[in-house]
């Protein structure tokens, strides 16, 4: 299955793929303007948007051609601001990985190695044809 990796909203954020595969995702990005609340600091959206990412790419990755994964949670914590120009990555890495579900876990760290955000994200892998 082709994943569309420099597309739509991971385009818009500026996320870097420096690895994709079944059991592990990278992802790096600087922290720009588009990225930012009012008041300066990296909106929590961003860090919940690539714990999602990390996990989905990383669980289709392994479902591959058996089938799709969708997400069912993301619970992401907020540790450490961060403001433009910071240098971010995140690295998420499977948890549990079951016939119907999978739990991934993603942690964001600053160019320090500080974790600034850490997330966990339940996915359920369809593998039975989509109705229509």
């Amino acid at each position: 299955m082709d994943l569309a990796l420099d597309t739509g909203l991971l385009k818009t954020l500026g996320f870097r793929f420096d690895e994709a595969g079944p059991d592990r995702v990278r992802i790096a990005w600087t922290v720009d303007d588009r990225q930012l609340q009012p008041a300066g600091v990296v909106h929590g959206g961003v860090y919940s948007a690539v714990v999602e990412t990390a996990a989905s790419v990383g669980a289709q990755l392994w479902l591959g051609d058996r089938g799709r994964v969708v997400g069912v949670s993301n619970q992401t914590d907020f540790l450490r601001q961060q403001r433009s120009g910071a240098r971010l990555s995140a690295e998420g890495v499977p948890i549990h990985r079951g016939r119907s579900q999978q739990l991934w876990l993603v942690e964001v760290r600053d160019e320090d190695g500080r974790l600034v955000a850490r997330g966990q994200v339940r996915l359920q892998n369809l593998t039975e044809p989509a109705p229509g």
